[in-house]
């Protein structure tokens, strides 16, 4: 069960160094709408990859 928690935790890890290390001089509104639209969108497209191997873990 352990490769499943690593790839949740990364992906949360990757979108908040992404969010907090951006260099504020880059900073607009149009980059600001791809990450959230970006965060919004990986996460559950992971989500089916994260649980087959989850539950290819558990058999």
């Amino acid at each position: 069960t352990c490769l499943p928690h690593l790839a949740v935790l990364s992906l949360f890890l990757s979108s908040s160094f992404v969010s907090y290390l951006k260099p504020l001089s880059i900073s607009s509104p149009s980059l600001d709408l791809a990450l959230s639209v970006l965060y919004s969108v990986v996460p559950p497209a992971l989500n089916p990859l994260i649980y087959s191997l989850r539950n290819q873990e558990l058999k």
